[in-house]
């Protein structure tokens, strides 16, 4: 009974990647299911600075889900720039806080692996913050083109695969479902 009880109690890292859509909404379904079991969880979004729907439900759940926004609102290209540089180490310092104080059970790094992949940041860099996480939490890891070291060292891995999405057929993002 002990040992189902311990279970029970670990956290794991998690990645949801591929070029389908829904890596962010099951991050941010997995954070509701947390706050809905009483627990704490840090979700930060990096790369983003949009408003997007999900944001005013967050704020409602705001005693349970703490969220902070690391980007701006244009697309990254070469690196980026020096906003998007400060804004990635100003994420990834706040990620660290945030599994240092060991309060959450769930923290959610949200587009971490674009900015990896963009060269904002270094996978060892994500590799030594997942070392550091407290054997109860949880973390996430969101966005397309995870590289190799961050699924190998995941518990669970999802590829979001496209299929098919209307958006190749000319209809726009729409408020509630893609924004």
């Amino acid at each position: 009974m002990k040992k189902t009880i311990a279970m029970r109690n670990k956290g794991f890292v998690h990645v949801y990647t591929g070029e389908g859509k829904g890596k962010t909404t099951a991050a941010i379904g997995l954070a509701v299911r947390t706050a809905g079991a009483g627990l704490d969880v840090f979700f930060a979004q990096f790369l983003k600075g949009r408003q997007t729907s999900e944001l005013a439900i967050l704020k409602r759940l705001s005693d349970r889900i703490i969220v902070r926004r690391f980007g701006g609102c244009g697309f990254i290209r070469n690196g980026g720039n020096e906003f998007d540089i400060s804004e990635v180490e100003k994420g990834m310092q706040a990620a660290y806080e945030a599994i240092a104080s060991g309060l959450y059970s769930l923290v959610i790094l949200d587009e971490i692996n674009l900015a990896v992949f963009t060269g904002l940041l270094e996978v060892g860099d994500v590799l030594t913050l997942l070392n550091a996480r407290p054997e109860k939490t949880t973390i996430v890891l969101t966005g397309r083109y995870a590289p190799k070291e961050i699924i190998d060292s995941a518990d669970l891995v999802t590829d979001m695969k496209e299929i098919k999405h209307y958006f190749h057929d000319g209809f726009p993002a729409r408020l509630g479902i893609e924004m």
